[in-house]
């Protein structure tokens, strides 16, 4: 970056895209140089509040190895290219692929990122149907697929989900959750740490349910310890109590339910005394929860991706709902809410109160019959759909701001089968673990370069709202925007190689101000770009019944594919695990993969570290600092020991995203502390069938000092 020191100081307004808190920044800037980030206290959703992601923008703009121009492999290395010469190189190679075996040949994958760049996120569905592929996969089957499968269930829209309304609670109880550190998940909520002192502070209360005392369950009023993947037996235990001792507060929500009488009758069995030893909460503290959260004025339970990354995610996304239905606490202040975004919402549009609802299973993965859920099939499918010779074969991949070989579980056997495909394109910011693989990589812009609309947030948000930010600096000349880039892939697969790059009335913005218009406030992109710091809309309000979409017009308790899973859930009160578990965690500073690679974020202590507690420490050996091996699946690990009484005796915890020592990637800074993949030692088969999602906690580990 060149620095002019003639040049006058300017004040940008942007939106951070790191993360779902999607605070509102401040950048100052001087000439081409970043001079400051800090909290912007005009935004209306963050009102200045900021974590260190937010800062580190500066260091992701000016990143050296942030790629700038295409890179093509010749003779197995990267060379620069020109952006003729990248999309040129996809015609000559991707569309014959096609054309001798099948649209379903090509693969495509997006990862985090995507969600938080509207360019990316609205044109992806324009590039699978130009390919036709059915081959569709993402991080969602790591992460979230389960609550928006139970949220599709029950209220007939997969991003129809009910957010803690925290500004007005009495009694917050959360499991799997963090946003101390995440700032929410399906959640949106900037600076919880200080509603939940807040919270406190009037009177209210938190318990957080996890296995390890983490720095949410550290500010609560009470941590509960709980066996990894033991959610859904805790869950049950309050259902049963509320129904068993006629706890049931439905107030305004009665008339609006269907499956009452069929869930009464499905949970008649797991009553608290069965789920304690499967759980490690005592029956007494079940019922005891179960009757606060009947008895509180304004009530609300939150579960998060502890509960979706195991075998039982989508019956826990279910229970959680059902647990805020049963106690009055759904679609009322202080409890769940659901927000009514400004745009790009299914549940603000068509006829309200009754829809079509959801469908899964439409067609199955090819080797092994996953169902397809929300459009794709589970990313733990992605690797022997490429090993497994026979029709419908994937030989070619997009890959578009996805790291699977370090987020997804057995990332060396994905690793491996990406060397054998014979054609990759990555569309991404770095020469990373996966897109070293790469056949070509075309670059996005730096989100500094870009204009910014959240579509998927504002429908998770804890307060209505409307934002917009424009970009901060102009886009180097020649280079396309991200949209751009997606369209010509389609050209190119469409026999139109020679098309030019989609114009500018076609963009963006044009989107935005389309969906702001058809919503429920009739905005305007004009509006919202006058109103610095964006537009409130007011706190969350009573949406039953218009919000549904379901083909009975009510909210359906009792989804049969998950009151089928329940035989599955009494299977398992046996099959209680044995020795250590391991479970994942994750740092304000490292969300994902390639943050690791930003100083701001990178500096400071060690963070691939495996938490253990004291008295496991003492059994095997383990002193604070030493090396301990942990070994899964044929696979050993070696990582620094904490000892920390946080942990939850039998359970240990090693961070996501990490092992940036693998040959090819150009990730520097990451490369000096290059932490170890956990992933290795997940199983890829391991996943809950309903929904897809992997199972990424709970899991059996061996664990021994080195020798």
């Amino acid at each position: 970056m060149t620095h002019s020191p003639s040049a006058a100081e300017q004040s940008h307004y942007r939106i951070c895209p790191l993360c779902e808190a999607c605070c509102g920044l401040e950048v100052r800037t001087q000439g081409d140089q970043v001079i400051s980030i800090r909290g912007a206290a005009q935004d209306v959703f963050s009102h200045g509040y900021i974590c260190p992601k937010g800062v580190s923008l500066k260091d992701l703009h000016e990143d050296p190895d942030r790629l700038r121009t295409p890179l093509i492999k010749r003779d197995g290395q990267f060379i620069e290219a020109s952006w003729e010469e990248a999309f040129a190189e996809i015609h000559k190679r991707l569309p014959p692929l096609i054309q001798a075996h099948g649209a379903d040949t090509v693969g495509c994958i997006v990862g985090n990122p995507v969600a938080h760049k509207i360019g990316l996120l609205a044109y992806f569905p324009r590039l699978v149907r130009a390919i036709g592929t059915r081959n569709i996969f993402s991080a969602s089957s790591l992460d979230q697929i389960p609550k928006q499968l139970s949220n599709g269930l029950m209220y007939g829209d997969w991003n129809t989900l009910a957010v803690p309304d925290i500004e007005r609670s009495d009694f917050l109880l959360m499991l799997g959750a963090n946003p101390v550190i995440s700032n929410g998940s399906l959640w949106t909520v900037p600076d919880y740490r200080g509603k939940a002192r807040a919270m406190r502070e009037r009177g209210g209360r938190i318990v957080v349910v996890d296995p390890r005392r983490t720095e949410t369950a550290a500010q609560a009023d009470l941590h509960l310890p709980i066996q990894p993947g033991g959610d859904a037996f805790f869950l049950l235990g309050l259902v049963h109590t509320l129904f068993a001792e006629n706890l049931l507060r439905l107030g305004h929500l009665g008339p609006h339910l269907a499956g009452l009488d069929a869930l009464r009758e499905a949970v008649h069995h797991f009553n608290p005394e069965r789920m304690a030893p499967a759980c490690g909460i005592a029956a007494a503290t079940q019922r005891s929860i179960a009757r606060e959260l009947a008895q509180a004025e304004r009530a609300v339970v939150y579960g998060r991706i502890g509960t979706c990354t195991q075998r039982f995610g989508t019956v826990n996304s279910w229970l959680v709902d059902v647990l805020n239905i049963l106690t009055g606490n759904l679609d009322r202040e202080g409890g769940a809410m659901f927000t009514k975004a400004a745009a790009f919402a299914v549940n603000t549009s068509g006829t309200p109160g009754q829809g079509r609802g959801v469908i899964t299973g439409r067609r199955h993965s090819r080797v092994s019959k996953a169902p397809e859920v929300f459009g794709e099939f589970p990313i733990t499918c992605l690797a022997e759909e490429i090993e497994t010779p026979g029709p419908g074969q994937i030989k070619a991949l997009i890959c578009i701001g996805s790291n699977p070989v370090l987020s997804t579980p057995q990332g060396p056997r994905i690793a491996q089968a990406l060397s054998s495909l014979s054609f990759m394109v990555s569309l991404d910011i770095y020469l990373n673990e996966t897109s070293r693989h790469a056949d070509v990589i075309l670059p996005g812009l730096s989100p500094l370069e870009d204009v910014h609309y959240d579509i998927a947030f504002p429908q998770f948000s804890y307060r209505n709202h409307a934002r917009f930010s424009g970009a901060v600096f102009p886009k180097p000349a020649g280079f396309p925007e991200e949209w751009q880039t997606l369209l010509h892939l389609a050209d190119i697969i469409q026999g139109k190689a020679d098309a030019a790059l989609a114009g500018p009335e076609q963009g963006p913005e044009a989107l935005i101000d389309q969906a702001l218009r058809a919503g429920p406030y009739g905005l305007t992109l004009d509006q919202v770009k006058a109103a610095p710091g964006g537009i409130d809309l007011g706190a969350l309000q009573s949406r039953l019944p218009e919000m549904l979409r379901t083909p009975s017009g009510k909210i359906e308790l009792a989804p049969p594919m998950v009151l089928a899973d329940l035989v599955h859930v009494e299977a398992a009160l046996a099959d209680v695990a044995e020795g250590m578990v391991l479970i994942g965690r994750r740092d304000t500073r490292s969300g994902n993969s390639w943050m690791h690679n930003l100083p701001v974020l990178a500096k400071g202590p060690e963070r691939c570290t495996l938490l253990i507690h004291p008295q496991d420490a003492a059994r095997l050996g383990l002193a604070q600092g030493a090396l301990a091996q942990l070994s899964a699946l044929g696979t050993t690990l070696s990582a620094p020991v904490d000892i920390s009484e946080d942990m939850m005796p039998g359970v240990v915890s090693l961070p996501h995203g990490w092992g940036h020592d693998l040959p090819g990637s150009q990730l520097h800074v990451a490369a000096r502390r290059p932490g170890v993949n956990l992933n290795a030692l997940l199983s890829d088969g391991a996943r809950d069938p309903l929904s897809g999602n992997a199972v990424l906690s709970g899991v059996p580990v061996q664990i021994s000092a080195t020798t």
